[in-house]
């Protein structure tokens, strides 16, 4: 019997003809996500320069927070005075929470890995802390996500096989842990397929995460800095094998591009950090591919962003007036293009789901790489 019997519950509404496409509902505690969905990200509790009600604008249905962020900062005594994520920042919608594990693996000169769990320095004021499995369930089950994540071990690009066998191995032991230590019935736990870039590390993985009986699954360990056309090859073999009735996650990725064939695979969840990220930086997305607002040819554009958008910054300003901010420095504008790319990629999502239930994905598809070859 599932631990979280009653609180979640996936329901694929329809699957295109010929891929492995589909649009599904997925019910938590805290409401139901229509995917295909793309998660902004909260590192710190917030989507770096929007406010919640900004999210909800854009169409958020649920967001994610970075549990090794919260853990150090600002900690879990204070979350939990405060009632949990939800209560403490004020967004009453689902949250997911990712188990830390990426966090720890980037820290890569400042973390030792046991069979334990992971002994880390925090790079900001050099306090050393430590993770193991249970600490992690502990920790997500004090913020009080819908959604929670395995602790693993993700390898680096490149890596020896040896390495990524050694990891994996850990990761499925650390798995069982996770599960041993996790009670919250309203919350799921999401195991992580591993393996690095190896098919049969990933075949193996996906066979053991699938006999762990879990409200959903995800595919781990790919923008690690692999070649695109790699990544794509592992989300091909692996999404698809993953329990048809529970919904499929790949972590940390979230381009038009990557949740097209993330979809086309038998995806139906995604997150990444790059829309704000990369509006910090004045790059926005478009339905004929990504720009740059800096460049000279927008010094004199009045339209949009992008003319099929509905957010609140391309029916308020032009490239024109976002240029000019971005090159005066000016902070709304990062705010403004951050705007842009969580909505561009919320809706882009919504708008495959409604090729996918319209029997059209292919055409979908197809039509939106005809139009960024154009450019």
């Amino acid at each position: 019997m599932s631990l979280n019997k009653g609180f979640f519950n996936f329901k694929v509404l329809k699957k295109d003809e010929k891929t492995n496409a589909r649009a599904g509902e997925f019910y938590t505690p805290h409401g139901m996500i229509e995917t295909p969905v793309f998660m902004p990200v909260g590192t710190n509790s917030a989507v770096k320069m929007l406010t919640c009600q900004q999210l909800l604008d854009a169409g958020a249905q649920i967001i994610l927070n970075n549990s090794y962020h919260m853990y150090l900062r600002a900690g879990l005594e204070l979350i939990k005075k405060a009632g949990g994520l939800h209560s403490f920042q004020n967004w009453h919608k689902p949250i997911l929470t990712d188990s830390g594990g990426f966090q720890v693996f980037s820290l890569s000169n400042l973390r030792k890995i046991t069979e334990d769990g992971v002994k880390f320095q925090d790079p900001k004021n050099g306090s050393y802390h430590f993770i193991s499995p249970e600490k992690s369930m502990e920790i997500q089950n004090t913020l009080g996500a819908d959604i929670i994540m395995a602790f693993d071990e993700c390898s680096p690009y490149p890596c020896t096989k040896d390495e990524a066998k050694a990891a994996l191995d850990k990761t499925l032991r650390w798995l069982k842990r996770c599960f041993d230590a996790h009670k919250n019935e309203r919350q799921a736990l999401f195991p992580i397929v591993q393996g690095a870039f190896f098919e049969d590390l990933r075949l193996e993985a996906v066979k053991k995460v699938s006999e762990f009986e879990a409200e959903g699954y995800a595919i781990g360990g790919v923008s690690v800095g692999e070649p695109v056309e790699i990544k794509n090859k592992i989300v091909e073999l692996t999404a698809p094998l993953l329990p048809f009735n529970k919904p499929r996650y790949l972590m940390g990725v979230g381009t038009p591009v990557d949740l097209l064939n993330g979809v086309k695979s038998g995806v139906d969840m995604f997150d990444c950090v790059l829309p704000t990220r990369n509006a910090r930086h004045g790059a926005f997305f478009t339905y004929k591919g990504n720009k740059i607002i800096k460049n000279k040819e927008f010094e004199e554009d009045f339209t949009p962003l992008d003319i099929k958008c509905g957010c609140y910054t391309c029916t308020h300003h032009t490239k024109a007036y976002l240029r000019h901010l971005y090159k005066v420095q000016e902070a709304t504008a990062a705010t403004l293009i951050s705007i842009h790319n969580i909505h561009f990629l919320i809706n882009f999502a919504k708008e495959i789901r409604k090729s996918i239930l319209s029997g059209r994905f292919d055409e979908f598809y197809n039509s939106f790489f005809e139009n960024s070859s154009k450019e």
